[in-house]
């Protein structure tokens, strides 16, 4: 449960979801919607409603020898009850 949440991503479209209270996290490709819930209810100290993941594909690189494979990550997003935020994403 300890690596379970890799980093938080801050885009624009995702600061826009923050304020309805939707988080982003990329996370650990093993990990479940459960251990995901319970690393962020113990790391930011919220109470999560729900989680939703996929499987984002990353981009190949092209080099001398060819095309490397692509790289496949994780994202979950959580939503936290109402009321409740990250300060992580605030920017205070």
């Amino acid at each position: 449960m300890l690596y379970v949440i890799k980093k938080p991503l801050i885009t624009e479209k995702n600061s826009f979801h923050a304020e309805g209270g939707t988080y982003a996290f990329e996370v650990d490709k093993k990990a479940t919607k459960t251990e995901i819930k319970q690393a962020v209810e113990k790391s930011f100290r919220v109470k999560v409603d729900s989680v939703n993941t996929l499987i984002c594909r990353g981009r190949g690189k092209r080099n001398k020898h060819g095309v490397t494979k692509p790289k496949y990550w994780k994202k979950a997003l959580v939503k936290v009850k109402a009321g409740e935020k990250i300060s992580l994403f605030e920017g205070a």
